[in-house]
């Protein structure tokens, strides 16, 4: 009975193994992860990649009102940092949907920004 519970252990190890050259060999996971000798570490570095990467720029009031920054670092701005929300109304790059989500979300200032470009419309 303890050998077949080896056995049937020591298959599934070997599927586990096996399952880690594949993805390996499609290019899903770095040679590191495939190589890993237990099943612990190789489940680590499978969820190290699904993490999002940290944002390449310092979040400024700069980088959210410039009509260079990217419309994607902007509605991660408008989504997770508050205290820059109002900076993108006074961004050129600015859609109706974003400039909706940030009146939605509020934060510091926002309301008052918001007038300011309603104002500036206006005339």
């Amino acid at each position: 009975m303890t050998r077949g519970f080896i056995v049937r252990g020591h298959r599934r190890g070997r599927h586990a193994a096996h399952r880690l050259r594949h993805l390996r060999q499609a290019q899903r996971l770095p040679r590191h992860a495939a190589a890993a000798h237990s099943s612990e570490s190789a489940s680590r570095a499978i969820s190290d990649m699904t993490a999002p990467p940290e944002p390449p720029i310092r979040l400024t009031p700069a980088v959210a009102c410039s009509p260079d920054t990217d419309v994607a670092v902007l509605w991660h701005i408008a989504y997770h940092v508050p205290e820059l929300r109002k900076w993108l109304v006074a961004n050129p790059k600015a859609d109706a949907p974003l400039l909706e989500l940030v009146s939605q979300r509020g934060g510091p200032g926002v309301r008052q920004a918001l007038e300011i470009l309603f104002e500036s419309m206006e005339t």
